[in-house]
């Protein structure tokens, strides 16, 4: 067994006949399906079942007796897998026949590498890109790198980044083995950064590989700008600096850290009309002393002091930062 691939699974009986098939005719055929159901209401785990029956595929269904979150239902899957590369798929990501022998090639190129990210296009517009992975600025805002973008289907060489989407990745069961796997206290949203960071930090490589095509429909499962969503990724945003950010650095970026998240709370009140953003900030803000406990943790063991600052990205005016984001209205 080359791979274990661990799909979350929520209410999403329409899209698994779509992904079964995708997985069957993958060219890289040595892998397990585990699939981790968030207790979904639906027909999605016998459903499943049958599919994998009908194409031969090895499985294993981890069922949850309530929705514990995408962060601990992956936790949940890499340690009931068997391979020693772990490939997390969402259920609305459907990828191209030679997706995992890419992502596993890619993988086994180097030594150092624990993450390669797919390049991730939309469903609806196979022509452009959703996400070829994470960026991350130095006011620590998070977006898809090049979201939006038209395809290149000339790419071929893969490229450092700073960390794949969670949706379509591959990571280093070594690698997880070393840093810890996702941070259950984030349930959902932001995860995958805070993971590439931590691993960043230990001095982990991440590659895009873009002949690793996945086309996907994005956030298919809260909805885009859900207050839940909103809320998650305010209260996550805060968690994640405060663990991930070093100093020198985080001390002499604050004031612009700070500047730009009231910006943000601001905009997103006016626009959503409701409070979901500030309340996901207060949220944070009361586990304080839980999160700073996990900073001196991570601050502590990590080595690499230049890697991870070149593979941050140039701050942006404020009245630019909403354009990274236009691709998912």
């Amino acid at each position: 067994m080359l791979v274990s691939i661990v799909v979350i699974n929520l209410n999403g009986e329409r899209h698994l006949a779509q992904l079964i098939a995708a997985l069957q005719r993958q060219t890289l055929c040595e892998f397990e399906l585990i699939f981790v159901d968030n207790a979904s209401t639906d027909r999605s785990i016998p459903l499943f079942e049958e599919l994998c029956v009908q194409h031969s595929l090895t499985y294993l269904v981890l069922p949850n007796q309530y929705n514990v979150g995408f962060a601990p239902a992956c936790n949940q899957g890499i340690a009931s897998a068997k391979a020693e590369w772990i490939a997390l798929l969402n259920n609305d990501a459907f990828p191209e026949p030679t997706w995992l022998e890419y992502l596993y090639k890619t993988a086994m190129a180097a030594d150092d590498t624990g993450m390669v990210a797919s390049k991730l296009l939309f469903a609806h517009a196979p022509e452009r890109i959703n996400s070829a992975g994470i960026a991350i600025d130095w006011a620590g805002i998070a977006w898809d790198w090049r979201g939006g973008e038209l395809d290149q289907l000339g790419e071929t060489q893969p490229v450092d980044i700073f960390g794949p989407c969670g949706g379509a990745a591959l990571y280093s069961r070594t690698m997880l083995d070393e840093i810890g796997g996702f941070d259950e206290d984030f349930f959902a949203y932001l995860e995958d950064v805070d993971l590439a960071w931590r691993a960043q930090l230990a001095g982990w490589r991440s590659v895009l590989e873009p002949k690793a095509r996945v086309y996907h429909i994005h956030s298919a499962t809260l909805g885009n700008g859900s207050p839940f969503k909103n809320y998650l990724l305010g209260r996550n945003k805060i968690w994640l600096i405060i663990k991930n950010y070093p100093a020198p650095w985080l001390l002499f970026y604050l004031p612009v850290i700070l500047a730009y998240d009231c910006m943000s709370v601001i905009g997103s009140t006016l626009r959503t009309r409701n409070l979901a953003a500030l309340q996901g900030r207060l949220a944070a803000l009361r586990q304080l002393p839980l999160f700073l406990k996990k900073r001196r943790a991570i601050q502590q063991r990590w080595h690499d002091a230049n890697k991870w600052q070149m593979l941050m990205s140039p701050l942006a005016w404020p009245n630019s930062i909403l354009k990274r984001y236009a691709h998912l209205q």
